[in-house]
């Protein structure tokens, strides 16, 4: 095969015979690089090729109908990391895990290999960014010198296959990180698309034709996404992504894609002074601290997954010196808030033109469900009418462009969750005021915002007066 260079965008892997600014699969701008291809051969050898691949081999189809096997498991010993996957690792699944540099990826996939070598598995961690006794000074302030994991230190992925298929298939192995490895079958640059899709698919088929469980690292761009080229997501069987602020110990493990299990799952860990330590209450850990007293705050019921968690959505309303006000926040989207916005305006007759608006997730955990509109539009009238809310309260609905409260999936483990963390009341949608499902709370129904706008004001005096008679008993 002859080889005639090409322009691939490094973000999406989209060729072009020749160099352009911006990419037009992805609107990446300066995302090519020029890399050399495999070009077919012309004449008539070229056509008896082609006519040589063109002859397969027929396979057998079969029908809907016939018996089924759960796929079988191998427990990690890490029992947040087994929610996420689904209940372990699949023999033979290959699984790409994303976060940002210094997030605790290498710190979780060392406890989790230590764990798997202990219960008598052949465990291998391939490190192809630091060196061996990096990785040792991790696991030795981990206390995991002892687990017989096999270390090395490669990035040529021929020789780490070769290497991994040396007696016994390993049940784990971890490759760190997919960006650094290079295959010698491929003409590029490592960290490139086409070095990364080559390794990738060639650790695939190892995978596959072995049972052994691959763990990819993945670097991720300044937005959160994995780097590198998207067919690689496609090509594995499942996408983790590991989330966290610096400014906060807990780590969050999120299944974004996985074919043997539920997908949106999530896991929760603290970062310890010895790694990672799961979290069985990780709705007492976000609701600690939180003030009982100010305005602007509301704890939102929600679901990651299948898990239920309650978290508190602060907002900050301020009159604003600026032509056009500030709309900032952190946690949840932004376009989504400036839709709530917008309805309490038009359907609420609220008036928030001249008011910077400040919108925050407390504990740096990402809301990505519409179920959280009810508890950001309480939080922000709060904050406008100045009037606290109750503490023992939680809410949960979506709110639609004409200001009716829609329902929401799975209100009964919400309602059940924050009955066990001591709530007693809880503001949902209309449509589940006449639920015939027991709750624990007690529940208060809102079919529209204006009611919300109306019932959160009405506390107002109420607040003024409380407030009044604490100063004459002092």
């Amino acid at each position: 095969m002859a080889k005639s260079p090409s322009f691939i965008c490094q973000s999406c892997g989209a060729a072009y015979t020749r160099w352009q600014g911006k990419c037009e699969a992805c609107d990446g701008w300066n995302t090519l690089a020029q890399e050399s291809i495999a070009a077919p051969i012309a004449g008539a050898k070229g056509a008896a090729l082609r006519g040589a691949r063109s002859a397969g081999r027929v396979f057998a189809l079969e029908g809907l109908k016939g018996e089924s096997l759960e796929a079988p498991r191998v427990a990690s010993g890490i029992a947040e990391l087994d929610r996420v996957t689904g209940g372990g690792f699949v023999p033979g699944s290959v699984i790409l895990i994303g976060g940002d540099p210094g997030i605790g990826k290498s710190t979780l996939l060392t406890q989790a290999c230590a764990a798997l070598a202990r219960l008598g598995n052949r465990v291998a961690y391939i490190s192809g960014e630091e060196a061996v006794a990096q990785v040792r000074l991790r696991a030795e302030r981990l206390g995991l010198t002892e687990a017989p994991v096999e270390l090395a230190a490669e990035t040529n992925v021929e020789d780490i296959i070769a290497t991994l298929s040396e007696g016994a298939p390993p049940r784990l192995a971890v490759i760190d990180s997919i960006q650094t490895m290079w295959s010698s079958a491929v003409e590029a640059a490592p960290g490139t698309v086409t070095q990364v899709r080559g390794s990738a698919q060639s650790l695939i088929r190892f995978a596959k034709t072995t049972g052994t469980t691959v763990i990819l690292v993945g670097h991720v761009t300044k937005d959160g996404q994995i780097a590198g080229p998207r067919v690689v997501e496609h090509m594995v069987d499942a996408v983790v992504s590991f989330e966290g602020d610096s400014g906060h110990h807990f780590r969050i493990l999120r299944a974004v894609k996985n074919r043997f299990g539920p997908t949106d799952e999530i896991g929760v860990f603290e970062m310890t002074g010895h790694g990672l330590a799961e979290v069985a209450n990780p709705s007492a850990l976000f609701l600690a601290g939180r003030d009982l007293s100010a305005p602007g705050t509301a704890v939102f019921a929600g679901m990651e997954g299948t898990r239920p968690l309650l978290v508190e959505i602060q907002a900050l309303v301020a009159p604003s010196s600026l032509g056009t006000p500030r709309r900032a926040v952190v946690g949840w989207d932004p376009s989504r808030l400036s839709m709530i916005l917008a309805v309490l305006e038009a359907r609420g007759g609220l008036k928030l033109g001249q008011h910077d608006v400040y919108l925050n997730v407390a504990g740096g955990l990402r809301i990505n469900e519409p179920a959280a509109d009810l508890a950001a539009a309480a939080a922000l009238i709060s904050s406008l009418a100045g009037a606290p809310l109750s503490p023992e309260t939680v809410y949960f609905g979506e709110i639609g462009l004409s200001g009716a409260i829609r329902p929401v999936a799975q209100a009964p483990a919400r309602l059940k969750e924050a009955g066990k963390l001591g709530f007693n009341r809880a503001i949902v949608p209309a449509t589940l005021k006449d639920s015939p499902d027991a709750s624990p709370l007690a529940l208060e129904s809102v079919g529209h915002i204006a009611d919300l706008v109306a019932t959160i004001a009405a506390r107002r005096p109420q607040v003024a007066r409380e407030r009044r008679s604490l100063v004459t008993d002092r």
